[in-house]
């Protein structure tokens, strides 16, 4: 609702960044703009040559090669809905559930996550006891998560919850595969309290993980059987991820988006914010990775940039192969595999592309996507192409059995590209809210602070639109 208060007429508003966090902060604006009636000028300041920053889709030779995320979880809601306003739901595509199986790499073989295990505990007992992943003493140890004590924590890491919990052998061989792939983290100082909370939750409310993954479970499938749940939990474009970014490239119009304008330093300046002492705009939105957002904004707050500075961030690079299915000896009847740190390979996870959605790679081929590095294994993502290569097509040769050349190999690189949430960074990220929240029409967006996943991306940046512009017209959204 509009006040008469109102504050400025026909803003200037520069959103710094055009990844999916700053394209879905712009397109907030636009959507504001045009539903309440009051004109912004949006401008969205790129330093790279494209849009979609991680997002990456090339087609080759009838390939759908994604060389960035692949996909976006129905579970969180801001994905699906920008989808929704945007018109382009009719393009997703669901994963193939008849392979929806996970592996992991132990002892040379492929082991299959038994069946309703969840990212770090079981949810049935049987399957758990038949698996040949843990040992019976292993087994023993989860199942005493049924009767430990309950001890909740305000935060700890990943590391120290599961072994608590649920044993040595459930953090090495899932949990920091599973999750710690996740944000390609180190379990020993990943935030529980910042990535996983329901899992705190879950020992708070029940005793226990197991007990609590068996209830949530049975009420998951009682609401999806009687809802008729629509999407499946991972969805994706037929034509790639591409799509979500073009998709909102096309909406914007391409006239608000400067390429190839990179960004040293945002000052206050007689009520507004001048970029680079060389042109002014009464509200700024930052939608860059928080250590390159801390650096343009020294000059605004030394104690935000300060903190900005301090998240790490670890790099990674995705390898794409393409092979005859008839060189690939392995069923490949999954998702993929991931693989232990203590395992000490060259690789973190390997998807089968083509497996999880159909249309992927032509008839009689499969794509498969590598994943190298993180902050475990930061050496190998610092590796040449060649050797990259050379890396990847050797753990193939013994996980999978592939001998055979790929017809198709693409490396792409990720430097400083996932944020590394540490103990204490939700206080951290509180601290820079606080901040935040004192400079008037600044407002920051991005995956360095509460949520990783495209979906959390574009909360974020659709959060700071709002804030922004109810802050610029004197409005409460």
């Amino acid at each position: 609702m509009a006040s008469t208060d109102r504050r400025k007429s026909n803003p200037r508003v520069a959103v710094i960044g055009a990844g999916i966090t700053g394209l879905a902060a712009a397109h907030r604006l636009f959507e504001l703009s045009r539903d309440h009636g009051e004109p912004v000028d949006i401008q969205v300041l790129e330093a790279s040559d494209r849009i979609g920053g991680v997002i990456k889709t090339e087609q080759r030779s009838d390939f759908v090669i994604d060389h960035g995320p692949d996909s976006f979880l129905s579970e969180k809601p801001a994905a699906l809905a920008l989808c929704e306003r945007l018109g382009i739901t009719s393009r997703l595509v669901g994963t193939q559930e008849q392979f929806r199986r996970t592996y992991v790499a132990f002892n040379g073989r492929l082991h299959p996550l038994p069946n309703g295990f969840s990212l770090m505990a079981p949810t049935h007992l049987w399957p758990l006891a038949a698996t040949k992943l843990f040992s019976p003493l292993g087994k023993l140890r989860m199942a005493l998560d049924l009767v430990l004590p309950s001890r909740p924590r305000k935060d700890e890491s990943l590391e120290s919850f599961v072994k608590r919990r649920l044993g040595r052998q459930a953090l090495e061989r899932v949990a920091q595969p599973l999750v710690g792939g996740i944000y390609t983290a180190d379990p020993s100082t990943l935030s529980l309290a910042a990535t996983m909370p329901r899992f705190m939750e879950m020992e708070r409310n029940y005793g226990s993980v197991i007990r609590a993954l068996r209830a949530q479970a049975r009420n998951s499938t009682a609401t999806r059987e009687a809802s008729g749940a629509r999407w499946s939990l991972f969805l994706s474009f037929g034509d790639g991820m591409q799509s979500l970014v073009d998709a909102l490239g096309d909406r914007l119009g391409r006239q608000r988006i400067q390429l190839e304008h990179a960004i040293e330093s945002i000052l206050p300046k007689g009520g507004s914010w001048e970029i680079d002492k060389t042109d002014r705009y009464d509200g700024v939105i930052v939608a860059l990775p928080a250590q390159r957002s801390g650096k343009v904004l020294r000059g605004v707050d030394s104690a935000l940039a300060s903190d900005l500075e301090s998240i790490r961030y670890a790099s990674s690079a995705v390898v794409n192969l393409a092979y005859p299915r008839e060189a690939i000896p392995n069923p490949l009847d999954g998702f993929g595999f991931v693989v232990p740190h203590v395992e000490k390979r060259n690789i973190i996870a390997c998807s089968y592309s083509s497996m999880k959605y159909a249309g992927r790679a032509p008839a009689g081929f499969a794509l498969l996507r590598v994943f190298v590095g993180g902050a475990l294994r930061a050496e190998v993502a610092e590796l040449s192409d060649d050797k990259i290569s050379a890396a990847v097509r050797k753990e193939l040769r013994e996980l999978l059995g592939i001998r055979q050349e790929p017809s198709i190999t693409t490396i792409q690189r990720y430097p400083a590209s996932m944020p590394q949430y540490e103990l204490g960074h939700l206080e951290r990220v509180q601290r820079i809210e606080n901040r935040i929240d004192s400079h008037k029409h600044l407002e920051i967006a991005g995956n360095g602070f509460r949520g990783v996943g495209i979906p959390d991306c574009i909360a974020s940046g659709e959060r700071a639109a709002t804030a922004l512009f109810g802050d610029l017209f004197g409005m409460i959204e």
